[in-house]
């Protein structure tokens, strides 16, 4: 049953982070391990997706429902597919200077106790890539922050 919290302070405002880790559409293009996503219903603040995940010959397919809550927060919920449950939630906090702090949670157990061990003992910094991908993305799509200086907690 692995799980991860993170709490990074960043030189983005919390609309724009927001807006990209929202974009869901675009995982595949910079998401490490996210191989395919397609959405299967969307309304204003709540979007069901799959998506295909995968690394070497690992390959899996899951359902979750992603609940918009503009502007500070995003929630994750597990609908269908190799896990016992899935947890997942970003949250996003406006700092007096313009940036914003993100705290991201994330929690899961698989069906498959082979599938559990084998992602187990890579979790941890499996997810530390995977935050580090919204950052990185973050600094493509909003090359000129107003906000300089900001470093990670």
């Amino acid at each position: 049953m692995p799980s991860h919290a993170e709490m990074r302070h960043l030189q983005f405002s919390r609309q724009q982070m927001f807006d990209l880790v929202a974009d869901i559409e675009k995982y595949p293009e910079f998401l490490p391990w996210c191989i395919g996503l397609r959405i299967n219903n969307r309304d204003a603040d709540l979007i069901v997706a799959d998506m295909v995940i995968g690394y070497k010959m690992f390959r899996e397919q899951f359902t979750s429902k992603v609940k918009l809550n503009k502007p500070d927060r995003i929630d994750v919920m597990y609908e269908n597919g190799p896990f016992k449950y899935l947890n997942n939630r970003w949250i996003f906090i406006d700092k007096e200077d313009g940036s914003c702090a993100i705290d991201f949670y994330v929690d899961f157990e698989f069906n498959s106790k082979f599938m559990e061990k084998m992602v187990g003992s890579i979790f941890g910094e499996a997810v530390k890539v995977m935050v580090n991908a919204f950052e990185s993305r973050a600094k493509i799509i909003y090359p000129n922050p107003s906000i300089s200086g900001v470093n990670k907690y």
